[in-house]
């Protein structure tokens, strides 16, 4: 009896036993000390997916400092002065005073102005991109690189309807950053403005791209801007828009600001367009613009684009375009903004005969109209800036 009774004891505490274990590997297997491995399938098991912002395996933080360092060698500071009549000086042009100035008169008595922005190196023959109003007035240029080196530029030539400008420099072993293809951009890109704001030194910030063709923001007479909220501040103007991959996708122009300074809203000409310039001014000393003598503004209709004046004797004029006239399509393609259509003439050569079509009051109309070379003299119709970096 007595070891029946013992017996059953024992089995209890071994069914107990087996339970236990049981529920401890089943529901908590890390108090065993090594973790049950999940089940693999190397069918079809899906690719890991890496989360960007935490640290890589090697145990380093996230950095996009490879893309900083691809790009920032070719970024330069640029430095202008401008020479001006010393208004303290004008009331000193004396032939008694000659002597007493060193032999200087006052007509040669000059105040030194002194600016400063950026600019990127694109060939490494020296070329180098940077605004137009960078280096406007400027009586000499001076390059300083990311290295320390430094030379004087010259211009070689600009395009102030996209605010660019072309300069060289006579500099060996150049480092140099091609323009990138901007139709790859998308908004919400990770990018960075590399430049020399305030002149405190080569300074790159952070942004995302904001929106892409970015127009009729009454910057520039031609705008295609990239919009971005990485900082640009006075200084950063010539300077380098890149990517995350150390890519050149555009120059950075301007600031939508009140103030002069960073709001988040700052612009950027994309590469592409400052690729066309920058081919242009070297193999043609100019850009080369399509143009037909017309002034055109937003039509208040059913759509298209009005002509508000004509040029006597120019393209329009000679192809019997009107003041008041709408402009609908323009070799089938339709027209839908100002900048459209003004783009689109742009970019066909002088001397190729293209057709639009529209109205005049209530009554269809087709113009045959031969392209012309635009004028370069035209800074008239160029709209009036906001403050620029």
């Amino acid at each position: 009896m007595a070891f029946k009774r013992l017996t059953h004891f024992v089995t209890r505490y071994v069914l107990v036993g087996v339970i236990v274990a049981f529920a401890v590997v089943w529901l908590a297997p890390d108090l065993l000390g090594e973790r049950a491995a999940p089940p693999s399938d190397t069918g079809n098991a899906p690719a890991e997916r890496v989360d960007a912002s935490r640290p890589p395996a090697s145990g380093q933080p996230f950095t996009y400092a490879d893309a900083v360092e691809t790009a920032a060698p070719s970024v330069v500071n640029i430095y202008t002065a401008s020479r001006n009549p010393d208004p303290r000086n004008v009331f000193l042009d004396s032939p008694a005073l000659d002597e007493l100035l060193g032999g200087m008169t006052a007509r040669e008595q000059e105040r030194l102005d002194t600016s400063l922005g950026s600019g990127l190196l694109v060939t490494e023959s020296g070329y180098l991109l940077t605004n137009h109003h960078v280096i406007r007035g400027a009586a000499r240029i001076q390059v300083m690189l990311a290295d320390g080196r430094n030379a004087p530029a010259r211009i070689i030539g600009t395009d102030p309807e996209s605010d660019l400008a072309v300069l060289q420099i006579d500099v060996d072993n150049l480092p140099h950053s091609p323009l990138a293809n901007e139709r790859q951009n998308r908004v919400g890109d990770v990018v960075f403005a590399i430049g020399n704001p305030f002149g405190v030194g080569q300074t790159v910030t952070q942004g995302i791209i904001s929106a892409l063709g970015r127009s009729e923001v009454g910057l520039n007479t031609f705008e295609n801007f990239i919009q971005t909220d990485a900082a640009i501040n006075p200084g950063n103007s010539g300077g380098a828009l890149i990517n995350a991959r150390g890519e050149v996708i555009g120059i950075n122009t301007a600031i939508f600001s009140d103030s002069g300074s960073s709001t988040g809203i700052g612009f950027a000409i994309p590469a592409d367009l400052a690729q066309s310039v920058l081919s242009d001014i070297v193999e043609n000393g100019r850009v080369i613009r399509g143009w037909i003598g017309a002034q055109i503004v937003p039509s208040q209709g059913r759509g298209g684009v009005r002509i508000a004046a004509v040029l006597p004797g120019g393209p329009a004029d000679r192809a019997g375009l009107e003041s008041g006239d709408v402009i609908e399509t323009a070799s089938g393609q339709q027209v839908r903004t100002v900048q459209t259509l003004l783009s689109w003439i742009s970019e066909q050569p002088p001397g190729r005969e293209v057709i639009l079509n529209g109205r005049r009051g209530a009554d269809p109309k087709r113009w045959s109209v031969a392209i012309a070379e635009r004028p370069t003299d035209l800074n008239g119709e160029a709209p009036q800036r906001p403050p620029q970096p």
